[in-house]
């Protein structure tokens, strides 16, 4: 009899999407996150539930023999890289088994699957990085880079992460030990003192160019001056072109902007892909992989076909990156996002890229498709993790276009949906996976849908 709080010893049978591992105990089924196929782990069961137990890891008892030795010394502490002891090989076939095997649990066959593209880089492929001042410990040094796996407050130095770009390790180590020189204080999230909060950097791997945003309270004056000039003189493969001070009073663990400086330069980088120039604010949504992303969209323009004055629409729009991407071979291009800046830097980039073929709505995809009044030949879906609103499913549905491609973040969500467009007369034609995220669980598929003609 397995009782709850129980410590036992599991061997990993299988990890499905999204990371979700099982094992078997005492002829009980037991799921829990984390883990590779094969490893021998102690799972505490934390779940009695109907057909299962759940659980989670709690130590590692013997390593999986497809494993090798992981290459950052974070590894297993920060949690980020899940899949950083598999060879990239290895990376690619459990997620494209992983994949497939969502869609035959969904009951979703007959369509052409052209495997996974890999990402042009396996490290160092991270152009945007948000660490968090802290402690290691209570009562110790300053710290700075990401929350120890599993715990809220811990925030552990990852100062050679190995998926992040180059340059943000030089600037990471300087903006630290100034900060621990001159004693100034992290802002602790239990009783809301101090003034250290986050640091942001993004850079645009095309261009080299280099954003830094330090986002304190106000509780103290900080000068940042000396540390700018500090910052300037490091030798970088690429180049600051901006430095932005965020003041940030909110109780939220999240950025919320009460006040914003520029300290040097500009607060924005420009970015290159595919021939398009594309302005990044500190706060928008850009992906993180710059030459993943080329690949991304280069394959959603592929399964676009041809689109000689075609009208496009491209909901959960973003920035406007794929309808800017598809505006040079259509008639015209519709985006709608809800977020208003995204909104508006995609109304900077049309201008920057000189398209007059594309018209970004802010809002609701939900509210404002009922709006629209041209017809379109084609639908582009980029949605958020939570995938599409069902309300809305219907009414995207409703325009009948000849062909849909949808671009997922999360297959779990995407094979959901993909129900939706099968009961109302389309055809999944084509599905190819993207790794734009190396080393971790995460995985972005394309799908070609083509109306099935009666």
């Amino acid at each position: 009899m397995v009782k709850k709080k129980y410590i036992v010893e599991v061997e990993i049978k299988d990890v499905l999407f999204p990371n979700k591992s099982y094992g078997e105990i005492n002829g009980n089924k037991i799921l829990f996150k984390g883990g590779i196929k094969g490893q021998k782990v102690k799972v505490m069961v934390t779940k009695k539930g109907k057909s299962h137990l759940g659980g989670r890891i709690v130590g590692l008892v013997e390593r999986s023999p497809l494993e090798k030795e992981p290459t950052c010394s974070h590894f297993g502490i920060c949690g980020g890289c899940t899949y950083q002891t598999l060879s990239y090989k290895e990376q690619l076939e459990l997620k494209k088994e992983q994949i497939l095997k969502l869609f035959e649990k969904a009951g979703i066959e007959d369509f052409e699957f052209l495997g996974i593209e890999k990402s042009p880089r396996e490290f160092e492929y991270r152009n945007k990085m948000e660490y968090t001042f802290g402690d290691e410990e209570k009562g110790g040094a300053l710290s700075l880079g990401l929350h120890r796996k599993g715990r809220f407050y811990e925030v552990i130095n990852v100062s050679s992460c190995s998926i992040s770009d180059i340059d943000f390790r030089s600037i990471f180590v300087e903006i630290l030990n100034y900060f621990k020189a001159r004693n100034i204080p992290y802002y602790n999230k239990k009783d809301h003192v101090g003034v250290l909060r986050y640091l942001v950097i993004r850079k645009a791997l095309s261009t080299g160019e280099i954003l830094i945003n330090l986002v304190t309270s106000s509780q103290e004056e900080v000068e940042l001056h000396e540390l700018l000039d500090k910052l300037k003189a490091l030798e970088l493969e690429g180049k600051i072109v901006g430095f932005i001070h965020t003041t940030d009073d909110s109780l939220a663990d999240a950025i919320k902007v009460d006040k914003l400086d520029l300290i040097y330069g500009r607060d924005y980088i420009i970015e290159e892909i595919l021939g398009l120039k594309f302005k990044i604010s500190p706060f928008s949504f850009f992906q993180t992989n710059t030459f993943g992303a080329e690949k991304l969209y280069s394959i959603v323009r592929d399964f676009a076909g041809d689109t000689k004055d075609n009208m496009i629409f491209d909901l959960y729009s973003g920035t406007g990156t794929i309808a800017q991407i598809m505006a040079p071979v259509a008639k015209k291009v519709v985006g709608i996002e809800i977020v208003e800046e995204a909104v508006e830097i995609a109304r900077e980039n049309i201008k920057l890229n000189g398209l007059d073929n594309c018209e970004f709505i802010a809002g609701d995809v939900l509210q404002e498709i009922d709006k629209l009044k041209e017809k379109p030949d084609l639908i582009i879906l980029d949605p958020p993790r939570e995938g599409i609103n069902p309300k809305a499913l219907g009414k995207i549905i409703d325009f009948n276009p000849k062909r849909f491609v949808y671009v997922s973040c999360n297959p779990v969500t995407l094979v959901r949906d993909l129900r939706g467009f099968l009961d109302r007369g389309y055809s999944i034609e084509k599905v190819k996976c993207m790794d734009m995220f190396p080393q971790t669980s995460h995985v972005e598929c394309v799908v070609l849908m083509s109306r099935v003609e009666k």
